[in-house]
Order: structure tokens, then C-alpha cells, then sequence
């Protein structure tokens, strides 16, 4: 299994976690055991959501790189910057391509957006074409959805072509 699968089953056990906590609780008559139970669900619920959205990003990214003939990593190659929040709550990253071969070159490029703890909240790919050799590149990477929180951005995979 993947990284990414790896941290998207860690969000439906935390969700898991909180149902099962929430089951048992015992109600005393003050509607506690209702509210937990509630919270549980939307957990629960919120956390699906998050983990089929991390899939289907995951999923894309992987048919992107997958796409890329002839390609060579390059993760040596590819540095991402701290996020930060546009506007519309979505994490930006600053990606700087270093082409140190002796011919122009593109790079595909999977950024991923993970949490303090390391789960994967989202992952996008960026296309950096025509690299000049011997120079450098700045592109952005936008996460596909909003994203709370610290989050950081590291760099999954790269492909120089």
C-alpha cells in the first residue's frame, strides 16, 4: 500500500475511533450520550468526505505521472516552498525547478499537503515546462479543495522529461 493509502486509512480510523468512543458512552438523561453520538457521526461523516477526496486526488496524480513517457526522477531536483492560504482557503506552495542537465527539460511534479502528524490531506500535480539547462523555475501548487490548519507541502514524486 501507498503512503497516501496508508494515511487515508489513518483518517477512517480516527473517524472509527471517534464512532466507537461515542457508541460507548452511556446516556445519563442529560442528552450528552445524543450530542457525542451526533459529533461522531459528523466526524465520521467529514472524514469519508476527506478521505474520498485524498483518494481521487491521489488517483489523478498517479494517471498523471503514470502518463509521462520516458520520464526520470527528479526529486533532487524539485524543492517546495512553505504553504500559505489564498483567499478562497485553498494551501499554495512555491515549487522551484532546478534543471542541472545540459539540455532544456519539463517536469511533472506531485505535491503533496499533509498534516503536522503526517496524513495526507491532498495532493496535486504541477507542469513545469521548458526548464532552461543550468537555471531554475518557480511554479505554484494549489490544493484542489480547502485545507485547515498546519499544513505543509512536500514534494511526492518527480519526473524531469
Amino acid at each position: 500500500m501507498t503512503r497516501q493509502g496508508v494515511r487515508g486509512v489513518g483518517a477512517v480510523l480516527v473517524a472509527m475511533t471517534v464512532a466507537f468512543t461515542a457508541s460507548a458512552c452511556s446516556d445519563d438523561g442529560d442528552g450528552a450520550s445524543s450530542t457525542v453520538s451526533k459529533a461522531a457521526s459528523a466526524a465520521s461523516s467529514v472524514a469519508s468526505e476527506g478521505s474520498d477526496a485524498v483518494a481521487s486526488a491521489t488517483a489523478a496524480a498517479e494517471d498523471k505521472l503514470n502518463s509521462v513517457k520516458d520520464g526520470v526522477n527528479a526529486g533532487g531536483d524539485v524543492k517546495a516552498g512553505a504553504p500559505t492560504t489564498d483567499k478562497d482557503g485553498h494551501a499554495t506552495s512555491k515549487i522551484t525547478v532546478e534543471n542541472g542537465t545540459g539540455s532544456k527539460q519539463s517536469y511533472v511534479v506531485q505535491i503533496n499537503f499533509d498534516d503536522p502528524d503526517g496524513n495526507l490531506l491532498d495532493t496535486v500535480v504541477v507542469t513545469v515546462d521548458d526548464v532552461a539547462s543550468k537555471k531554475t523555475k518557480d511554479a505554484t501548487a494549489r490544493s484542489n479543495r480547502k485545507l485547515e490548519g498546519d499544513v505543509k507541502a512536500e514534494v511526492g514524486k518527480a519526473l524531469r522529461h
